[in-house]
């Protein structure tokens, strides 16, 4: 059976990008799976998209970067810096790219390993909504009709598993805690910012929905890039965290005369 590695908005981060892929080159992983924002933010957009479409992709969605770069029409719900990065970005590609970019699903589906992609939510994916907590997660559980499902688009990691069957004051969804850091109380990080990689097995009739975070822009306060690898013989997902050379992309997005806040970020993962 495959391995898959789980790539999210990656953001035009070419040094991030080559970091992941050359681990996933040493994981021996036989397929990938983009979520989408591969472009928007940071300087190397056509590089990238160039890249990931080279790629043996088993699925790939688009994000709402990837929308709004690919089409003429109006930006919503983006600040300022965004928007100025969107129409930077969309000027790098070529109109090859903006098509690929377009023509990609908001869901997309490998039956056969039970598994559900989206850049961000299963009940209105074109709306571009968050999930954060088990509340949001509820929602996208009642789409989910796979045993795993993979999104990104906040850029922040987190885990949920709904169990089969409750019963009294036992809750249905649960938070896969080692799946994240604790932003709330950063001392208690120490031994998760130690690890490069977090294992997380899954049950058969579970129901599974994993945020794998950003390669090209976290902001979980954690700045290594992160991504997944799902293990279908071993039932295992796991998220790996690399570090990347920061300081160069950062160069980058200065010279190309995008926002200084998008480079200044990188550093604190926020």
């Amino acid at each position: 059976m495959p391995r898959y590695a789980i790539l999210s908005d990656i953001h035009g981060n070419l040094e991030a990008l080559n970091e992941v892929l050359a681990k996933c080159r040493g994981l021996e992983i036989d397929q990938y799976i983009s979520l989408g924002d591969v472009v928007g933010y940071n300087a190397n957009p056509s590089e990238c998209l160039g890249i990931v479409r080279a790629l043996p992709l088993a699925a790939s969605v688009k994000g709402n970067h990837d929308a709004y770069a690919s089409a003429d029409s109006e930006i919503n719900g983006f600040n300022n810096n965004a928007k100025i990065a969107i129409q930077w970005t969309s000027d790098q590609l070529s109109a090859d790219d903006r098509n690929w970019l377009g023509a990609q699903p908001y869901r997309a589906q490998i039956s056969s390993q039970g598994v559900t992609v989206v850049h961000a939510t299963l009940d209105t994916p074109d709306n571009w909504g968050y999930i954060f907590d088990a509340h949001h997660a509820a929602d996208n559980f009642s789409y989910q009709w796979t045993a795993l499902c993979f999104c990104g688009h906040s850029h922040v990691p987190v885990a949920f598993c709904k169990k089969p069957i409750t019963s009294g004051s036992e809750r249905s969804i649960d938070s896969i805690p080692e799946w994240i850091c604790n932003m709330n109380d950063p001392s208690k990080n120490d031994d998760f910012l130690s690890q490069d990689s977090l294992e997380v097995s899954y049950k058969n009739g579970y129901k599974y929905l994993f945020n794998v975070g950003s390669i090209g822009q976290p902001r979980n306060g954690d700045p290594r890039a992160s991504f997944a690898v799902l293990d279908t013989d071993a039932k295992t997902v796991t998220r790996y965290r690399l570090p990347y050379d920061i300081e160069s992309v950062q160069k980058k997005i200065l010279a190309a005369g995008l926002p200084e806040r998008l480079a200044r970020r990188l550093e604190a993962g926020c």
